[in-house]
């Protein structure tokens, strides 16, 4: 396995996801470590313009079409910046292709084969090193996402989507030895410390 790995950071919103690779982010800067950081949708120039067309309040997209703009913005991540990194520097992403299966298809019942056809297509070799699975309860999941000052369409959908999205994902990490599970309803402090862990672990 490659000492400069993709890593990447799964969950539901209010899941602490983005919060873990942040800390993560702020321990390679304080050790020096090379790497690069990004966000799906998002990362590349043209992913980003992709993110505020997705997750803007005003559109009203079927679920097809929202399907159709992720993979477009995975595609343009590929090939800008993953392809150009890829076991060059360590890669940390928030969201990646299992987020398209959970939210997809079990969120919103679209066909699995298509989206797997459509990601391996896209992802082609590329494979993570680890996957950290976040997981909230509903109590601290809707607080948080009360707590947000600037809501998207993916932060206003009803518990019972939050809960079948949360369940893929669970069912995506089964017998997969990538994935490592993160109680984000626990401290913050023993989350970081095991997730630092598995991390030194594999750079080293």
């Amino acid at each position: 396995m490659s000492r400069k790995p993709l890593i990447i950071f799964e969950g539901i919103e209010g899941s602490g996801k983005t919060t873990h690779i942040n800390i993560v982010s702020k321990y390679l800067k304080k050790k020096k470590i090379k790497f690069i950081k990004i966000r799906e949708p998002g990362g590349s120039i043209n992913s980003e313009k992709i993110r505020k067309i997705i997750l803007n309040n005003r559109n009203n997209f079927n679920n097809k079409t929202d399907l159709l703009l992720y993979l477009a913005a995975r595609s343009e991540n590929i090939e800008k910046i993953i392809n150009k990194y890829y076991k060059k520097k360590i890669i940390l992403i928030d969201r990646f292709s299992d987020s398209t299966l959970a939210y997809q298809h079990y969120g919103m019942f679209l066909n699995k084969d298509i989206i797997n056809k459509i990601n391996n297509f896209l992802v082609g070799n590329i494979k993570p090193g680890k996957i950290f699975l976040n997981l909230v309860n509903k109590k601290n999941l809707i607080n948080r996402l009360n707590q947000r000052k600037n809501k998207n369409r993916y932060d206003r959908f009803d518990y019972k989507f939050y809960k079948r999205v949360q369940n893929g994902f669970l069912k995506i990490a089964k017998n997969n030895k990538n994935y490592v599970i993160i109680d984000s309803n626990l401290d913050l402090n023993s989350n970081k410390e095991k997730i630092l862990f598995t991390i030194n672990k594999l750079i080293k």
